[in-house]
C-alpha cells in the first residue's frame, strides 16, 4: 500500500475546514444546487422575509388598536379633567396680548434653562393658529437659541474638554464647525432635524467653531417642521376639547381631515428625520475619509 502525501494533506485540509468556527460547517458557493440548498436552507430568505412582514403587520395592530382605546376612553378622560380645565383657565385668565407675551416669554428664556418648548408650542398654536403662531414662534426661538450660544462661549474650554471625553456622540455636531459658511448652515440645519437633544446642542454648538450666522440661519430653517407639527398639535388639541365642552362629537368630515392631517405630519417629520440621519451619516463618513 502506497502512502500518499498529497491525499494525506488534502484530507486534513478538509477535516480542517470542517472542524473551524466551533465544528460547524461552511458553506461553499461552487458546489451544486443541491448542496447549496441543504447546507444553506434555499428557502430560508423566503421564510425570513414572511416573517419580518408578519411582524410589521402585528405591531401596526397593535398600535392601531392602542390608538382606538386611547381615542375612546384614555383621550376623552385626559381633556374632561386636564386639557378642558386648563383651557377654561387660561381664557378666563389672561387676554390674548398676555399670552402672546407669555409665550414669547416661555419659548426665551426655557432654551437656556434646558426646559422643553413644545408646550408653549401648543399654546401659541391654539392661540393663533398657524400664521401669528409661526411668526411669534419663530422670532422667540432666534432669541431662544442666540442666548446659550453666547453663554457657551464664555466656557468654550469646558465645553470643549466635555466633548472630547465623548468623541462619538460630540463627531456628529462636530459636523457643524467644518467647511464653509453653506456647509455649517447645512450640518446645523441637519442637526435640528435630527432626533439630537434640541437644549445641549444650543450650549455645546460653540464648542465646534461654528459660526453664529450659519448657526442661527440653520436653527431657524431646521425648526420649522417641529414648529408646524406642535402648532398642528395645538390646533388639534382645541378642537377636541371645544367639541368635549360643548357635549358634540366631531363630524365625519372633521375627524377624517384631522386623522389625516396627524398621519401626514407625522409622515411627513418622520421622513424629514430619517433623512437628516442619513444626510449627516453620509458627512460623517465622508469627513472620516478626509482624515484618513
Amino acid at each position: 500500500m502506497t502512502y500518499n502525501a498529497a491525499d494525506e494533506d488534502l484530507r486534513l485540509g478538509e477535516d480542517y475546514v470542517k472542524l473551524e468556527d466551533g465544528g460547524a460547517p461552511r458553506c461553499h458557493p461552487d458546489t451544486s444546487s443541491s448542496s447549496s440548498s441543504g447546507c444553506c436552507g434555499g428557502g430560508g430568505g423566503w421564510w425570513w422575509s414572511c416573517w419580518w412582514w408578519a411582524k410589521i403587520v402585528l405591531v401596526v395592530l397593535f398600535v392601531g388598536v392602542l390608538g382606538a382605546v386611547f381615542f375612546k376612553w384614555v383621550g376623552p378622560f385626559f381633556m374632561d379633567k386636564e386639557v378642558i380645565p386648563f383651557i377654561i383657565w387660561e381664557r378666563q385668565t389672561f387676554s390674548t396680548t398676555m399670552l402672546a407675551f407669555i409665550v414669547f416669554g416661555s419659548l426665551t428664556v426655557f432654551p437656556s434653562l434646558l426646559l422643553p418648548s413644545t408646550p408653549s408650542m401648543w399654546v401659541a398654536g391654539m392661540t393663533f393658529g398657524y400664521g401669528y403662531g409661526f411668526l411669534l414662534i419663530i422670532g422667540a426661538i432666534a432669541i431662544g437659541v442666540s442666548i446659550p450660544f453666547f453663554i457657551g462661549s464664555l466656557f468654550y474650554h469646558k465645553i470643549h474638554v466635555w466633548l472630547e471625553r465623548y468623541p462619538k456622540k460630540a463627531s456628529i455636531i462636530k459636523l457643524a464647525g467644518e467647511g464653509d459658511w453653506f456647509n455649517q448652515f447645512r450640518a446645523v440645519a441637519l442637526i435640528r432635524i435630527s432626533p439630537f437633544p434640541y437644549v445641549i446642542y444650543n450650549y455645546c454648538a460653540v464648542a465646534t467653531d461654528v459660526k453664529y450666522g450659519p448657526y442661527l440661519l440653520g436653527t431657524l430653517v431646521g425648526i420649522v417642521p417641529e414648529i408646524f407639527v406642535a402648532l398642528y398639535t395645538g390646533i388639534l388639541i382645541k378642537t377636541i376639547a371645544d367639541a368635549s365642552n360643548d357635549q358634540h362629537s366631531l363630524s365625519a368630515p372633521q375627524i377624517i381631515f384631522n386623522v389625516i392631517g396627524f398621519c401626514i405630519s407625522v409622515g411627513t417629520t418622520v421622513i424629514v428625520t430619517l433623512y437628516a440621519k442619513r444626510r449627516l451619516r453620509e458627512l460623517q463618513e465622508q469627513e472620516e475619509l478626509l482624515l484618513q
